[in-house]
């Protein structure tokens, strides 16, 4: 399925996005804005410990300013926290409690699709599933900006 226009997006329709969103980047706004053409976008930030766990590293940026960033996006209806279990169930109690119409990955979320599809016929969800294919991702991928802004510190540290 395609996706659709925003100005024909059925404002009935709830589609939900997950990430950490830790330095707001194009590639960022592209996910997001595209999300938003499958109905009236709910963000799921990820809290500070679970990127911690999942990505080794803690975040620049801690949950609550990445939260108030991504909400003041004009095409974010709401922005939430994730769920503060450190675990995969997070993300599928967000899901049981949102009950989206529509659940869009970024191309680089490393998320089973089966796992979530056999998690919403379990629990009688129904929603469509879209992967995006990514936007400039030689150029706008989080991990390269934190590594040129890592550059830069050690440089100017003469290290």
């Amino acid at each position: 399925m395609g996706a659709r226009r925003a100005r024909n997006v059925d404002n009935n329709n709830i589609a939900i996005a997950f990430g950490t969103f830790d330095i707001l980047h194009p590639g960022h706004i592209k996910y997001l804005s595209n999300a938003a053409k499958h109905g009236k976008l709910t963000v799921v930030i990820a809290r500070d410990e679970s990127v911690n766990r999942i990505k080794g590293v803690a975040p620049i940026m801690d949950e609550r300013s990445r939260k108030v960033i991504v909400g003041s996006l004009k095409f974010v209806h709401k922005a939430i926290l994730g769920n503060r279990t450190i675990s995969k169930n997070g993300m599928y109690r967000v899901l049981k409690k949102i009950r989206p119409n529509t659940v869009v990955l970024g191309y680089d979320q490393k998320i089973d699709e089966n796992a979530i599809q056999n998690f919403a016929s379990a629990n009688k969800l129904e929603f469509r599933l879209i992967r995006l294919k990514p936007y400039m991702k030689e150029r706008f991928k989080s991990s390269k900006f934190k590594q040129i802004a890592s550059d830069r510190i050690r440089h100017k540290d003469g290290n």
